[in-house]
């Protein structure tokens, strides 16, 4: 089985092949690659940004409302 690699190295590779194929297309708006490829950096983003949440623990709001 292969390693686990860890999110932000997978963040990092995925800005650096859309940035990479961006500059070689000449539409690059419109290529299905890139967009997968966004697609992948976006679900990367949201999955760290949960692990950190979780991480920080749950936060106690006040409410206004107390009397």
């Amino acid at each position: 089985m292969a390693k686990k690699r860890s999110l932000t190295d997978d963040a990092a590779t995925l800005k650096e092949k859309i940035r990479t194929s961006a500059q070689e297309s000449v539409n690059p708006g419109g290529q299905h690659k890139i967009r997968s490829l966004r697609k992948r950096l976006k679900r990367a983003q949201r999955k760290l940004r949960i692990t950190r949440q979780r991480a920080e623990g749950p936060k106690n709001k006040k409410s206004g409302t107390e009397t």
